[in-house]
């Protein structure tokens, strides 16, 4: 178990590292008057810093060497 939790977090890791953020698209009201609505849709950006990736791959390495092999 935890061998396949160390490489999921090694490739969660390697991604981060790879591929910084993503943006996506949320429709939002503009006007709610009774009956009428005007929405817009609004392009929001999630980002996170490379180290976060970098933290996250060593964590993974440090999970797969420190979990016991079965015998």
């Amino acid at each position: 178990m935890g061998r396949t939790i160390g490489v999921i977090l090694m490739i969660i890791g390697i991604v981060m590292l790879a591929w910084t953020g993503f943006t996506y698209t949320k429709k939002e009201k503009v006007v709610d008057a009774g009956p009428i609505q005007i929405s817009a849709d609004k392009q929001k950006t999630v980002n996170w810093p490379p180290y976060a990736g970098g933290i996250v791959l060593i964590a993974g390495v440090i999970v797969f060497v420190g979990s016991k092999k079965k015998a």
